[in-house]
This record gives structure tokens, sequence and C-alpha cells, in this order.
């Protein structure tokens, strides 16, 4: 567990499994990382890679069903750190699942990309998981000052 003193500031939104809150989470997000002046480009990044670990959480961790999904927000200095949770199903082999067009869902028309996308846009990002108790994607954002 991290040293909490370190951070500046810290948010924590606890949201239903729903397509229409990934808008919420996304928003919710951009208006956090206001107060480190980012860019336009830089808070685009940032709500990019936050919706697709919601879509993540949704379709691959809940299956569809409603249940809760925690998003976390922590600055430090420059750093935007970004926790997306959910208590789903987990990912059995998280490699596999973080390769470039690997997905478990094609046929929801599902590419493969979610993970590249949230490693494009962010400066860092790790998946921890366990099958049956749920995933926390975990990514840092530096706000180039």
């Amino acid at each position: 567990m991290e040293n909490t003193n370190e951070f500046t500031n810290e948010m924590t939104l606890v949201f239903d499994s729903r397509p229409v809150n990934e808008g919420l989470a996304r928003v919710a997000v951009a208006s956090f990382c206001t107060q480190l002046n980012p860019t336009l480009e830089e808070v685009a990044d940032l709500k990019t890679a936050v919706s697709e670990a919601v879509t993540n959480c949704i379709i691959h961790g809940y299956e569809g069903e409603v249940h809760k999904i925690e998003l976390v927000c922590r600055l430090r200095d420059s750093e935007l750190l970004v926790d997306v949770k959910d208590e789903g199903v987990g990912i059995s082999d998280i490699k596999r699942a973080m390769e470039p067009l690997f997905t478990t869902k094609p046929e929801k028309d599902r590419s493969g990309m979610g993970f590249t996308f949230m490693e494009a846009f962010m400066d860092e990002v790790t998946v921890e998981s366990c099958v049956g108790r749920g995933t926390t994607v975990r990514m840092k954002k530096i706000i180039r000052r």
C-alpha cells in the first residue's frame, strides 16, 4: 500500500458498471486533473485511457452485469495516478490480455486494443488481477508543466 501522506489530493468515485457511466468517469478524471493545468492533449489522452479501462470492467470484468466500478485518482507533484477497479471475473493471463489485438469477446466487436491504447496514452500502466476476484488497472500520467 502506498503512503497516502505523499499525495496532495485524492478522489474516489464508485459507480454502476453501465455504459452510460463511462462518460461520467471521463469527465470526473478530466475535472480532477485540471488543478495540474494540463494541456488539451493531456486531458484527451487521460479521458481515452480511462474510457478503455472502464469499458473493460463493463464488458470483460462483469460481462454486462451491473456491479460497482471504483475509480481512484491521486495527485503527487506533477503525477496523476488513476486506478480503475472491478470485482469481476478477473484475468487469467494478464500478459496475453495486454497483447495488441487479443480479445476474449470478438463476437462483441471488441478490437483487443484497450490495453494498447491505455499504454499509448499514459506514462505507465500496470494490471493486477485475480480470477474470480477482479482486476485493478493502475495508470500514471505525468502532466508536463
